[in-house]
Formats: C-alpha cells, sequence, structure tokens
C-alpha cells in the first residue's frame, strides 16, 4: 500500500483538497486493503462491490459514511490508477433527506452555561456566535479575531473547500474572549490543545459539547455541528435574509442555505394555515 498510499496522497495534494477529506480518503483505501489483504489496484469491481456491502449491511455505517468510501474509490480508480469510468463503476448510497433538530435560544444558552471549564463555555459560545463549522473553530488564530469598532468580524481561514471568509463577531462574544485570553493566555491558536503546539483536537471540541449538553440535560441528538444550525435558523427567525446568512456560513449555493426555511419556527407559527380561510360549516 506504500506506494499507491504516496501516489493517492501526492494526487490529493495537487487537487488542493483538504487535510481531512485526504485522512479520511486514505482510511477508507487502506480499509479495502486490510479486508482482503491485497493491494487495491488488484481488485475486480465485483469484491469493490461486496466491500461496500459488507459496511452497509454487516458494520451498519451511515450512508454518509458509506458514500464517503465510495468517493475515495473513485477519486483512486480515475485519478491515481487512470481506470476508465465505465470499466469500475462505484454506487453511491442513497442518503435520506432529514432535517437536523434545532435547538432553541434557552437550550443554547443552558447549554453554554453547563460547560465545565472557562475554556469550554468560550468554545461553546464562539461556535454559536459565529456559526462555525467544529474544525473551524478549532482552527482559529488570535490574529483571526478583528476587534477596530470599525470592523468587528471574525476571519475564518481554509474553510471548507479551502476558502477563507468573514463572519460575526459580536459585542457580548467579544468580551467574553477577552476574559477568556486574560485567563489563559493562548499564545497563537485560540483554542490550543494540551500541548499548546496546535490547535485543539476536533475530538475534544466534541466531548466538551457532548459534556455540556449532558450536564444541560439536553436530549437532542447531534454533535457540535448542532450549534451551527441554531446560528442560521436563529439569525433567520430574527429577519436575517437568506443571501446573508449563506454568506456568513460560507455556502455557495443558496440552495445549501434555504433548507433553513423549513427549521425556522417562526415562519411556520407566523402563518395562517388555510384551513382558517374555508367559510365555516352552516
Amino acid at each position: 500500500m506504500s506506494e499507491l498510499r504516496e501516489r493517492m496522497s501526492n494526487a490529493m495534494s495537487l487537487r488542493g483538497m483538504a487535510a481531512r477529506t485526504q485522512e479520511a480518503y486514505i482510511g477508507a483505501v487502506a480499509d479495502l486493503a486490510m479486508f482482503y489483504n491485497r493491494s487495491p489496484a488488484e481488485l475486480r469491481v465485483e469484491e469493490v462491490h461486496a466491500w461496500l456491502l459488507h459496511l452497509i449491511r454487516d458494520r451498519k455505517l451511515a450512508c454518509a459514511s458509506v458514500n464517503k468510501a465510495s468517493c475515495a474509490l473513485r477519486f483512486l480508480c480515475r485519478r491515481v490508477l487512470g481506470l476508465p469510468e465505465a470499466g469500475f463503476d462505484i454506487p453511491m448510497a442513497k442518503v435520506p433527506k432529514r432535517l437536523p433538530q434545532i435547538l432553541s435560544r434557552e437550550e443554547v444558552a443552558r447549554l453554554i452555561d453547563a460547560a465545565h471549564t472557562l475554556r469550554g463555555r468560550t468554545l461553546l459560545m464562539t461556535t454559536y456566535a459565529a456559526g462555525l463549522r467544529v474544525s473551524e473553530v478549532c482552527a482559529l488564530q488570535l490574529g483571526d479575531i478583528e476587534s477596530a469598532a470599525d470592523r468587528m468580524c471574525l476571519k475564518v481561514r481554509h474553510g471548507k473547500g479551502g476558502k477563507d471568509r468573514y463572519t460575526l463577531l459580536s459585542p457580548r462574544l467579544l468580551a467574553a474572549l477577552r476574559i477568556y485570553w486574560r485567563d489563559t493566555r493562548p499564545q497563537r491558536w485560540l483554542f490550543p490543545n494540551r500541548a499548546g503546539s496546535g490547535p485543539m483536537e476536533i475530538q475534544t471540541a466534541q466531548r466538551i459539547h457532548y459534556a455540556a449538553r449532558n450536564a444541560a440535560g439536553i436530549a437532542r441528538e447531534g454533535g457540535i455541528h448542532g450549534l451551527r444550525h441554531a446560528f442560521a435558523t436563529h439569525l433567520l427567525e430574527s429577519g436575517v435574509d437568506l443571501y446573508s446568512i449563506g454568506r456568513l456560513l460560507g455556502h455557495d449555493h443558496l440552495s445549501r442555505t434555504s433548507r433553513y426555511l423549513h427549521l425556522a419556527r417562526a415562519r411556520l407559527t407566523g402563518n395562517t394555515s388555510p384551513l382558517e380561510l374555508l367559510d365555516p360549516p352552516n
């Protein structure tokens, strides 16, 4: 696998793929090689399909995880091995479209307050207040905080797709960040790892969220990404337009942001059912 791994890693780096995507793709191909104890370059179409069925039926992986493995194998076959698409077709599983559960404002406040440490509270507050992905909040640096009165914003470096963007920095968040800085004195990374040599690991941020959620007695499912959904939904409920929300989230297409129309309670409760428009029976 080592020579093939290097070729695949180089091909992904040349295309500017994110580090997490590269790690996931390499992991999927390595898993396939271990399953058959052979190089993936030697496998037949039927063997690849059997492995994908194994992921679905035996390992009970979610459709999104199976599709990630399929994408990894597509990339390997087309971009690394140079196999024709018609001769090595890799199916994608159909992902059920489910709306995420959205925390209420009261639940978000309880969640933040329930974090055990100042670092945890500040991390959760920043994630919600700026609508960040977990990878983005972990990667924040002190230089990304622009606190000038005429330019209050956070810079998000290398978001999804490798794109930079700016998002909100509220006065309340800025005050909390200043208290956090005076207490912990981070050097480069806003939320460094334990050794202080790099950013906080994503798994650590997730554990902070789960611990706070349990302490707050919030039964809703989902990880820290739910704070990003809450950010967008609560902005929409407060009257912010979809285009502006999409820019803050880093969405390329308005269709991705429009899903929050289905989640905003104010848009539902503020409308009248057509039943109310019917003439009452005599």
